[in-house]
């Protein structure tokens, strides 16, 4: 294969994806220059290795190497992983789709953006186990066989970790309501 065959193939298969492989990295590493980095060897990755994909989800791939990438960095800086604050302004853009439709009254945007702010605080408690599946499904829509995929685990291991998950999340959620 060419060069610029390779390099085709990679762009159309491959580079529209950015933004999800972003949109993991961070919710993953929870910092968006960590993710950053994360997404930039995961490309480098993915280039590398562009000859042995064969599939035609080239976004499921993606994602498995930018989650592969993800726990090799995480490994290398456990501690600092564990101390990184949450950057709410960015994580807060991917929650705001229904904000576009509601009138803009200031009350009902407050509440929004408080609603927001604990959802993705709730999000951020999860373990990272369930908190990758919880973003690849939610927010990324992928199938629980392309999750299956990506992480390696069976289909009905990625049905009970989102459940789960989600009822984590409920009890994050509930248990906030209570506090405030």
């Amino acid at each position: 294969m060419t060069a610029s065959t390779k390099e085709e193939r990679f762009q159309a298969k491959v580079l529209p994806y950015l933004d999800s492989a972003f949109n993991l990295a961070r919710w993953l590493t929870r910092n968006p220059q960590d993710a950053e980095d994360i997404v930039q060897e995961a490309y480098l990755r993915a280039f590398k290795f562009f000859d042995s994909f064969h599939g035609e989800d080239g976004r499921a791939w993606l994602l498995g190497i930018v989650r592969n990438t993800f726990y090799t960095w995480y490994q290398q800086n456990k501690a600092q992983a564990k101390n990184t604050q949450f950057e709410e302004e960015l994580h807060g853009a991917q929650l705001e789709d229904a904000a576009d439709t509601r009138e803009h009254n200031p009350e009902a945007l407050l509440i929004q953006k408080d609603s927001q702010r604990q959802l993705q605080q709730a999000l951020e408690g999860l373990s990272v186990e369930f908190r990758e599946v919880m973003v690849m499904r939610e927010l990324e829509d992928l199938s629980y066989k392309q999750i299956s995929g990506i992480v390696g685990i069976p289909i009905g291991t990625v049905m009970s970790r989102l459940g789960r998950g989600r009822k984590q999340l409920a009890d994050i959620l509930a248990s906030t309501n209570r506090d405030a």
